[in-house]
C-alpha cells in the first residue's frame, strides 16, 4: 500500500498503486495503515484485509510446498529469509498439529 502523509506525519490517504501523492510503501499490515482504516470508520475493511493477508500467506505456503514437492524449486533457491519464514512457520505448524506440516489434520484450506 502506498500512502500520503499530513505535515504532521500522519497518514492521510492510501493507494493500492504509487500516486503522486501516495508515493511511500508500507505493508498493508502494517500498524499505521490498519490504525488509519479504523480511525477512518473502515475497521470493518481493516479486519478483513487482515485476514486476508493471513489466508493469502497460507495459500502461498502451499504453492511453494507443492512447486518444492514436484521439483520445480528446491528450498535453497529460496532467499535466506524466506527460509527461515518457512522453517519457522513449519516448525509451528507440527506443535500445533503434533505432525508434519502438510498432513491430513491439517487446518482446511490446502490446495
Amino acid at each position: 500500500m502506498y500512502v500520503k502523509r499530513d505535515d504532521i506525519g500522519a497518514i492521510e490517504l492510501i493507494s493500492r498503486e504509487v500516486t503522486p501523492d501516495c508515493n511511500e510503501f508500507l505493508p498493508a499490515d502494517s500498524t499505521e495503515i490498519l490504525e488509519f482504516l479504523m480511525e477512518n470508520g473502515n475497521a470493518e475493511e481493516a479486519v478483513h484485509l487482515q485476514t486476508s493477508d493471513l489466508a493469502f500467506v497460507r495459500v502461498l505456503e502451499d504453492v511453494i510446498e507443492l512447486l518444492m514437492d514436484k521439483g520445480v524449486i528446491s528450498f535453497t533457491d529460496l532467499p535466506e529469509p524466506a527460509r527461515e519464514k518457512m522453517k519457522e512457520r513449519q516448525s509451528i505448524r507440527r506443535t500445533i498439529n503434533g505432525s508434519s506440516p502438510m498432513s491430513d489434520s491439517d487446518e482446511e484450506g490446502v490446495i
